[in-house]
């Protein structure tokens, strides 16, 4: 059996498609390398047979064009558009579901590193949904009891250029957003008066010391 998925772009119409040999009993991955933004996907089998699930992996994208630049919006939230970058460690949870709406359902809806047993901290890069000034920050560490961090800090910086990868290097020489604060178990914490006037930023490095859980991570800010 073949397959081929064929996109459709929103704006123009514009279709891209690529046929696959499919095999029995299989996942199959199709990269796709188109940038623009697509509403609808159409799956078609040649010449027929039967497909167990179909799952379309990227990211969000919304239209910010009418968007009051004096609200608050949470820059951080995947439902916006934002996503994780990446990280150095997530052993016991990922890293994303910081971006994740709502509050975590248990420890394992949250981000959780290994315990470390070498110098350092961990850390996780967040691109937001759009570039703002970040004027509030939650650090959620709700479920987490005897496994959350000791502390915690944020680093963040405007990129115009580069890719994700390149960003692991950089932001550890970014501009200090929010200096360490201290953490307490199972709590919302909120940080505003203790943010650095750093302008608009487009990414964020959080920083935990040493390792430890955090459910939700908040990036609350204005449009640039």
């Amino acid at each position: 059996m073949w397959s081929k998925a064929r996109r459709i772009n929103r704006r123009n119409g514009r279709k891209s498609s690529r046929r696959r040999r499919c095999k029995a009993n299989s996942h199959h991955y199709l990269d796709v390398t188109a940038a623009q933004p697509f509403t609808h996907l159409r799956v078609n089998v040649y010449p027929d047979g039967g497909i167990a699930r179909s799952r379309v992996y990227g990211q969000l994208q919304l239209d910010w064009t009418n968007a009051d630049k004096n609200t608050l919006v949470d820059l951080g939230a995947i439902e916006n558009g934002a996503y994780l970058v990446g990280t150095n460690n997530q052993h016991f949870g990922l890293a994303s579901t910081l971006l994740m709406p709502g509050r975590g359902v248990n420890m394992g809806d949250g981000w959780e590193t290994r315990r470390r047993r070498e110098p350092g901290n961990d850390w996780c890069i967040v691109a937001q949904a759009q570039p703002g000034i970040i004027k509030k920050v939650e650090v959620d560490t709700e479920h987490f009891k005897g496994n959350y961090p000791d502390r915690c800090s944020l680093q963040a910086a405007r990129v115009t250029g580069g890719t994700d990868s390149s960003l692991v290097t950089q932001a550890m020489f970014w501009p200090v957003l929010l200096g360490e604060q201290k953490l307490q178990m199972d709590k919302q914490h909120f940080f505003e008066s203790e943010l650095e006037a750093l302008g608009p930023v487009t990414h964020v490095r959080f920083n935990i010391y040493p390792d430890g859980g955090v459910s939700r991570l908040r990036l609350f800010g204005t449009l640039a």
